[in-house]
């Protein structure tokens, strides 16, 4: 089955362009992994938050540039990606073969989910960590808007925005929050908070323009910890890797290492798949998680991967 990406170029004219995206992609009939309610396949699920939200974010903000009568400093991409939920193929994809050139790319802004908005509660900004540009034209915005906001300094996650980081690209990621209709039928429209998607939209517009109007491009900086914000408190350890999600052998594949981290300074490198860790097999990603939550920091074990075919062993410090 072959699937694609859906972009709308926005020609300005100008050197830099400004990524805009969020996942089309579902789970269809529930036939594909991942749906959280039993018993559902041949059932449609909708994904009204996960992440129709999003999608309808990326059309109506292509309408909204589009029709500005303003010609900006930066080129906008606006991009439908697919292939999100089995591993972020169609972001992965875009990056190996872009429509723009990378370097051209000033900072990618990602939805993925903002359309269940508490007022209470706020939205989760993610990437903050990935250029002083956030922290120095979102807090006004969203002050002006009373939109309380919390943030994730990381630059990955399980969404499309983390292609982008690690091609040493800003991003952002705007998320109202997890849910109990989440990757379940019941992820449908009359949840939805129409007018709270409305609000982060403006809010998401304004960021866009207050970019575009920064003297300077967007500095990209390296992030903290990958793991941060995305692993549970009894986590005490990371190798630092960005696992590639969409890996379906045996065995942990490495889609990225973070520079000195434990996994890069026992020189595993991005392609490296773990078959084994502290003398147990990996057979999924959930065995490598149950692993590191036996750990402690200043453990010393060893890793066994595989580079090419060939077996490698070295010895890895938490």
């Amino acid at each position: 089955m072959s699937t694609r990406n859906v972009a709308g170029f926005l020609d300005n004219g100008a050197e830099k362009t400004i990524v805009i995206g969020g996942h089309y992609d579902h789970l269809g009939k529930g036939f594909q992994s991942g749906s959280l309610t039993p018993d559902s396949q041949n059932q449609i699920h909708n994904g009204a938050d996960d992440n129709a939200s999003g999608t309808a974010g990326v059309i109506e903000l292509a309408r909204y540039f589009a029709a500005n009568n303003i010609k900006e400093k930066h080129n906008f991409l606006f991009i439908a990606f697919s292939g999100e939920e089995l591993g972020l193929l169609g972001s992965k994809y875009f990056i190996e073969n872009p429509a723009v050139p990378l370097k051209s790319i000033s900072c990618m802004i990602n939805m993925d989910m903002i359309g269940r908005l508490d007022e209470t509660k706020g939205i989760i900004i993610s990437g903050w960590g990935t250029s002083p540009v956030w922290g120095k034209v979102i807090p006004d915005l969203a002050k002006t808007r009373k939109m309380r906001y919390t943030i994730d300094s990381s630059g990955v996650g399980a969404s499309d925005h983390t292609s982008f980081y690690l091609k040493d690209i800003p991003v952002v990621q705007f998320f109202t929050g997890s849910h109990g209709d989440y990757h379940k039928l019941t992820d449908d429209t009359d949840k939805i908070n129409f007018d709270g998607e409305a609000k982060i939209l403006s809010l998401i517009a304004q960021v866009v323009e207050g970019v575009d109007k920064e003297a300077n491009e967007p500095e990209f900086t390296t992030a903290g910890d990958p793991h941060a914000g995305r692993t549970t408190s009894n986590f005490k350890v990371t190798l630092g890797v960005m696992p590639d999600y969409s890996f379906s052998g045996k065995g942990l594949r490495i889609d990225a290492v973070s520079k000195a981290r434990p996994a890069a300074n026992a020189g595993i490198e991005a392609g490296d798949v773990i078959i084994k860790l502290a003398g147990k097999e990996i057979g999924s990603i959930y065995d490598y998680m149950d692993i590191l939550g036996e750990h402690e920091k200043g453990q010393t074990v060893e890793a066994e991967f595989l580079r090419n075919n060939e077996k490698k062993v070295v010895k890895v410090t938490f």
